[in-house]
């Protein structure tokens, strides 16, 4: 407990003055240190640990070195994360530190899925994650802990209630007692002396062992003091000086240091202890203040993983549609990898909300194929952990636009663990989702989510629009190293094509040329492919040669491809069903611009979607999304031929 506050001490201490050390903010523990010690003490070396941002006694006491520790703190190349993570986001997978999380109750979400990944090893370990009093008003925090008490998970949910969330006080939001809280989700919940280290470790071993006997998760509520200020900076102008002054009172380090003089241990023992411990955090300090900076020249590095190999040989070429291109899919990368688990609302016993995932709940049993809550949040945290607990789990989010109510768990969590671990942890996930509209589809079940998604770094986008890049390109994002979205175009479900099966036979990347052409070229992806296919077919009965390019993965995007219909076309014409402003083809048409502007020998122009939230009525959805005739249209245009006047008065 000594070393943690020691180590905040000096770390608080490099902030300060004109010039610091360490730039940013710190959130220091002091007064908690009881907690992570405790609780360490009362886990196995196997378990694993998750910590909110002010967790610098938890990484300490995971086996994080000072020295690691301290240049991380001081953004040094020798810090355990190469001085991406900072203060922050400490990461340390080998100690069994999943890290630490700088967003409010996001850790919840992320330890069910380690949880659940321990419970598919069956090697008996269990997820300690802890946060703050705070974190209890978050929806993630809510979700995890109906997931986990669904699910019967192996967690320990460490709630180290310090009296405020951030500069409020909890009793403002969270009432008295927030074990009685936890109680109300069926889950196993007391209150513990958050300054007292053997009063936590022996709750964390009850905890423990309730969940390695297959009982679920419990909820401990660490009743415990905050001595400094919420950060480094933080004057606490907000906080009675009464309280303070109880904190103060109430320190665990003046309570254990009288707990050993009244047991007859010399002051000047205690003395040399401290002067001991000082001196191992003078020392760290002297490392990562020698060490360099980060080399500029690695900024780039461990954005992704190093790609994995694709199967040789010929495939089996088998007529399906999409929607069974998409369980076959799912079907062969479980049988190929025991490691792959299937998880969402309804994909287990229902086989899905559109029969995607039937018939591999009998296949591959209940510990591999999962229903969960309707918790959106709770099913891309639990991809996130179990991912990062070894397995390679796909989460369904039943409609793209359920993706908004969880992105945290892509945008802050999946996307940065490779590049904030400078490469130590990966997050092999899949997340599989559908958009586009449908006839009746309304404007909370059509939108198009992949420029959002897309300008995201750290995780790879995808849009299949035949079956088979529906399954091609699903097993080639399983068998990636990094968190892959697969949007699903809903429209085509049942449309039929030729799959080839037998392997996995390419990257998650590349574009394809669907139709060859050298009049004007076509850029898409998704649904809007096969609106831009019929529409080619159209205009070639008119004489124009239309090709057609199926971008595929919006990221990475192939710029090889697309520098290809360049150069073979004098025109260029983006097409896509999202809205016009702000849609990916904005970017498409940028970078030709920029890259190949002196080759375009004609027009560049873009059709996407009206701006329109998407009404319900089928007669006015096809006025909104460029249809074939729409597409047809807009050539006939930029080629200056006649143009179809009753379908420009019908667009107007």
């Amino acid at each position: 407990m000594a070393k943690i506050r020691a180590f905040e001490a000096k770390a608080m201490e490099l902030t300060a003055g004109a010039q610091p050390v360490i730039a940013g903010s710190i959130h220091p523990c002091a007064g908690q240190e009881a907690i992570p010690v405790g609780a360490l003490s009362g886990l196995r070396p196997n378990d694993r640990v998750l910590a909110t941002y002010r967790g610098h006694g938890w990484a300490l006491e995971a086996g994080v070195s000072l020295d690691a520790a301290m240049a991380e703190m001081c953004q040094r190349s020798s810090g355990i994360n190469g001085g991406r993570a900072g203060s922050l986001m400490m990461t340390s997978p080998k100690s069994g530190f999943i890290g630490e999380n700088s967003i409010v109750g996001a850790g919840g979400p992320i330890a069910c899925g380690a949880a659940l990944a321990a419970r598919a090893r069956g090697d008996g370990s269990v997820v300690a994650v802890s946060f703050g009093d705070g974190a209890m008003s978050q929806g993630g925090m809510h979700e995890a802990l109906v997931t986990a008490a669904a699910l019967k998970l192996p967690v320990i949910f460490v709630c180290e209630n310090n009296g405020w969330a951030e500069m409020t006080p909890t009793v403002f939001a969270s009432g008295p007692s927030l074990a009685a809280r936890a109680q109300a989700y069926g889950i196993e919940s007391e209150a513990v002396d958050g300054g007292d280290p053997e009063a936590v470790r022996d709750a964390v071993m009850r905890a423990a062992a309730r969940a390695r006997r297959g009982e679920g998760p419990t909820f401990l509520e660490c009743q415990t003091i905050r001595l400094w200020g919420h950060y480094n900076k933080d004057i606490e102008h907000y906080r009675p000086r009464d309280d303070r002054a109880t904190a103060e009172l109430n320190d665990p380090l003046k309570a254990i240091a009288q707990k050993l003089a009244d047991a007859g241990i010399d002051a000047r023992e205690i003395a040399t202890f401290d002067a001991d411990v000082a001196a191992l955090v003078d020392s760290a300090t002297d490392a990562a203040l020698s060490a360099s900076v980060p080399d500029p020249a690695t900024i780039a590095d461990n954005l992704f993983g190093a790609q994995p190999a694709v199967a040789q040989g010929t495939p089996e070429l088998v007529t399906m549609t999409y929607a069974q291109a998409i369980n076959r899919a799912l079907q062969d990368a479980m049988a190929d990898d025991a490691d792959v688990l299937l998880f969402g609302e309804d994909v287990a016993a229902p086989g899905g909300v559109f029969g995607i995932s039937r018939g591999l709940l009998k296949q591959f049993g209940a510990d591999r194929v999962l229903d969960t809550p309707i918790a959106e949040t709770a099913i891309l945290g639990m991809a996130v952990g179990s991912a990062l607990a070894g397995k390679k789990p796909v989460a369904e989010i039943m409609f793209s636009d359920f993706l908004f109510v969880a992105l945290d768990q892509i945008i802050n969590q999946a996307a940065n663990v490779r590049y904030v671990s400078n490469g130590l942890a990966g997050a092999p996930l899949v997340v599989r989702t559908q958009q586009g509209v449908t006839p009746g589809s309304c404007a909370q079940h059509s939108q198009c989510v992949e420029a959002h998604l897309a300008n995201i770094p750290g995780i790879k986008v995808g849009l299949p629009s035949t079956p088979h890049d529906a399954y091609a390109m699903l097993r080639a994002a399983i068998a990636d190293p990094d968190p892959c979205v697969i949007i699903e175009a809903r429209s085509a479900f049942l449309n039929k094509g030729e799959v080839a099966l037998g392997g996995i036979f390419e990257r998650a990347e590349g574009a394809r040329l669907a139709r060859a052409g050298s009049d004007i070229g076509i850029i898409t992806w998704g649904t809007s492919v096969i609106e831009a296919l019929a529409a080619a077919e159209t205009v070639a009965g008119e004489g124009v040669a239309a090709a057609v390019l199926d971008l595929r993965w919006l990221s990475p995007i192939d710029d090889a491809a697309i520098a290809e219909l360049v150069a073979a076309c004098p025109h260029i014409l983006i097409v896509h069903e999202a809205g016009q402003t702000g849609g990916f083809g904005a970017e498409i048409f940028a970078r030709i611009a920029e890259r190949h502007g002196t080759m375009l020998k004609g027009g560049l122009t873009r059709l996407g979607g009206l701006d329109l939230p998407m009404p319900s009525a089928p007669n006015l959805q096809r006025l909104v999304v460029p249809t074939a005739d729409r597409i047809a249209e807009r050539v006939r245009s930029m080629l200056h031929l006649a143009a179809s006047v009753d379908l420009a008065q019908a667009i107007l």
